[in-house]
């Protein structure tokens, strides 16, 4: 479906399955303002997170909106991944008087925002040399693992609408095979987001000293991360080891699977706070170690975003494009 651009300011959200955030784009290419964090868990729905956001910046809301939440978007009904909220956009955006409200996946949403980021925005790890106007594959680990890319189409983009976080997670060698084994048992199905994930970190880390038989100590996932970059807790170490290596794994298959020559990129709230942890990791090794199409992968850059609001810059991205992403609710037209 073919529309006209939203006029600013502008609404934007990008709603995980812990933290909804929510600020105003008030020009093109203006940085977000009046930003604020709040938990999902802490509020009913949508609509009561962006009253009490209302209410802590004094803000009034615009007519137009787009918001970026954590789950697939197959029409009006929404219901999230990992939280428990559900609701229809339709309703929301008549609750809120929203004359267009247009929600996309959080993934598409970062996905749209790749061509505005800039060399401070952006971490290389390893070499290779982007290739203009050719695909770019995104991926990130946070509460869930998000996938998506950009595609070159005449006169722009098109972002990736799809679920790749729950493809199967391959092993590479005994040690994965027996976490993935282990996982199986209770699990069934082990996907890419099981491991690659706040939570698959903690299983990662439970899985590890089952096999290993050794007492498990009961950690979050920032504990471990926090116990691995210092060194300090072997089998803590060893998750966040394998969790980087895992995530190159899956990141070298998505950018097979999409031609990805512009480059790979990972978001999320999980690897840019890994520092040099993760530039020292496996990863890069593990996406390019793929046989013969090793020396195509060397080719390909990857990044870490830095920016930390990327996916608010997207979502009002979203209100631009001639082809329609996501749902889009609209007001009625006034009568004649």
């Amino acid at each position: 479906m073919n529309r006209a651009s939203a006029p600013y300011p502008r609404l934007v959200a990008d709603i995980g399955g812990t933290n909804a955030r929510f600020a105003l784009v008030e020009a093109p290419g203006a940085a977000p303002t009046q930003l604020r964090s709040l938990r999902c868990a802490e509020h009913a729905g949508p609509e009561a997170a962006l009253r009490a956001w209302l209410e802590a910046t004094r803000t009034r809301l615009p007519d137009y909106a787009a918001f970026g939440i954590a789950t697939p978007i197959d029409g009006d009904a929404v219901a999230m991944t990992n939280h428990p909220w559900r609701f229809s956009i339709g309703t929301l955006r008549a609750a809120l008087g929203l004359r267009r409200l247009t929600v996309v996946n959080d993934f598409t949403a970062l996905a749209l925002s790749l061509p505005a980021l800039g060399d401070d925005d952006l971490v290389r790890v390893g070499g290779g040399e982007a290739r203009a106007d050719s695909a770019r594959a995104l991926i990130g680990a946070g509460t869930g693992l998000g996938v998506s890319g950009l595609l070159p189409a005449p006169g722009g983009w098109v972002p990736l609408q799809g679920e790749g976080g729950h493809v199967t997670l391959p092993a590479t060698n005994a040690r994965e095979a027996a976490v993935v084994a282990w996982l199986g048992a209770r699990h069934g199905h082990v996907s890419a987001e099981r491991v690659l994930s706040g939570p698959g970190l903690v299983a990662l880390h439970e899985a590890l000293c089952a096999l290993d038989e050794v007492p498990h100590v009961e950690r979050t996932a920032a504990e471990i991360t926090e116990h691995a970059l210092a060194g300090g807790c072997h089998h803590c170490v060893e998750a966040l080891e394998l969790f980087c290596a895992l995530l190159g794994t899956v990141a070298g298959d998505l950018a097979l699977t999409l031609g990805a020559r512009g480059g790979l990129y990972i978001g999320g709230g999980i690897v840019p706070r890994l520092g040099d942890f993760f530039l020292r990791s496996a990863f890069r090794e593990r996406f390019v170690a793929k046989g013969r199409f090793r020396p195509w992968l060397e080719q390909i850059p990857t990044w870490v975003i830095l920016a930390p609001h990327a996916a608010l810059t997207g979502a009002s991205a979203a209100l631009d494009g001639a082809i329609e992403v996501g749902f889009t609710a609209l007001a009625e037209p006034p009568p004649p």
